[in-house]
This record gives structure tokens, sequence and C-alpha cells, in this order.
């Protein structure tokens, strides 16, 4: 799976893409994250990306121009892709569509800032327009890595342990995810459920099905 980032503040990735499992997914070879800077597809010498929008209004909007040429620059015409642009008004990312992103080969990321993006990018360049959540951010930044890693854990060979997609928040078997606990077993006073103790599986199975969180709010 290859990621292509479109941005205009691409030392915001360094650290989160080089810890941990996405690190690791790179390393051996399931996902390559490429970041991109915007400015280098503008063609004056002061790297303009945004002007005042048509007919008026607060802020820059990002301009059609740089981000097309970026985009045609970077995309794989050989690979199954799909290009993002994140948006407020975009429609709200859930566990689905990092299973349906997971099925693409290239996914192109398009970074907005300020006041938007040209609306032209959304209607020609863009398969979709995406959000992360029901509030504004300061640039799409933060949403693309959320779909990078979202995606990104989906990938064959990436988790150490494969079963744990089965069995956690908004997987196949659970809407949410049940409670979990490790040693020790009685820590000030709070004791973990008899039951997870039992060596009886069926029960166990039960037991997770019954707590099995249904708010859709998961801490991870």
């Amino acid at each position: 799976m290859r990621f292509d980032i479109i941005t205009l503040f691409p030392n915001m990735f360094d650290s989160y893409f080089d810890e941990s499992i996405l690190k690791r997914a790179q390393e051996i070879g399931v996902a390559h994250i490429a970041i991109h800077n915007l400015r280098d597809y503008t063609h004056d010498k002061h790297k303009t990306v945004d002007d005042t929008p048509y007919g008026g209004g607060a802020g820059m909007v990002i301009k059609v121009e740089p981000v097309t040429e970026c985009v045609e620059a970077v995309a794989h015409q050989d690979l199954k892709r799909r290009i993002i642009l994140f948006s407020a008004k975009g429609k709200q990312f859930t566990e689905q569509d990092a299973l349906r992103l997971s099925q693409y080969e290239q996914v192109i990321c398009i970074c907005g800032r300020y006041e938007g993006v040209d609306e032209r990018v959304a209607e020609y360049v863009a398969d979709e327009e995406v959000s992360i959540g029901p509030y504004v951010l300061t640039g799409g930044e933060i949403p693309a890595m959320v779909v990078v890693d979202a995606v990104t854990r989906l990938l064959a060979g990436v988790l150490g342990n494969p079963n744990s997609l089965d069995e956690e928040s908004h997987g196949k078997n659970f809407s949410s995810e049940y409670p979990q606990y490790t040693r020790p077993e009685n820590f000030r006073g709070w004791k973990i459920p008899d039951v997870l103790q039992s060596g009886d599986h069926a029960e166990i199975a039960k037991w997770r099905t019954k707590h099995a969180r249904s708010n859709g709010i998961s801490s991870v």
C-alpha cells in the first residue's frame, strides 16, 4: 500500500510516522508513506499556494493549480488508487471506510489549510471528501495521520497478532471493545472480574459479549 500525502507542512508527519506500528509497516515493506510539499508545485518565485476567494470573504483559499499538478505527479496510473480531500464538509471517516481504503494500492491524501481548497479540487480531482469528526481543525494533516494509521493497521502482516482485528472496537465481531485487564489481579482493592480467571473460555466469551461497550466511544 502506498500513501502519498500532499501538505504545506511536511515536517509535521516525521515523528508520528517514524514510531511504533507505522514505522514497522514501512520497514517490512507493507506500507510506503511519501510526503509531498505543495509549494514544490508552484511556478512563481514566492511559491504562492493560496489566493483570496472570488466573491469576497475572510481568509485565503488553496489554489487549484498546485494541488492538481501535485496529484498528477504522484499518481501511479498502474495502481488501483483513491484520492481523498480532507474537508470539514466531508463524510465522517469510519472503520468501514478504513476497510474499504485498505483494498486500494495507493491512497493520495490532500491536506487543506486556511479557509479551504478551491472547490474544483473536490469536483474534478478528488474521489471523495473526508472529515474525521464534527469539528473544525486548522488543517488536514491530523486527519491524514488518522486515515493512514487506521488503514495501515488493517494491512496483512502489520499487527503482531492478526486476531486483534476481530475482537477490537468497531471490528467484525464487536461494535465496541470489551473491557481489558492484566496483572496484578488486585491493585488497591480494585479486582478484575472472577470469570476472567476461571479458564472457562465459553463463559469468558459470553462475559465479553455482554460487556462490550456499545456507545461508539473508544479511548484509542
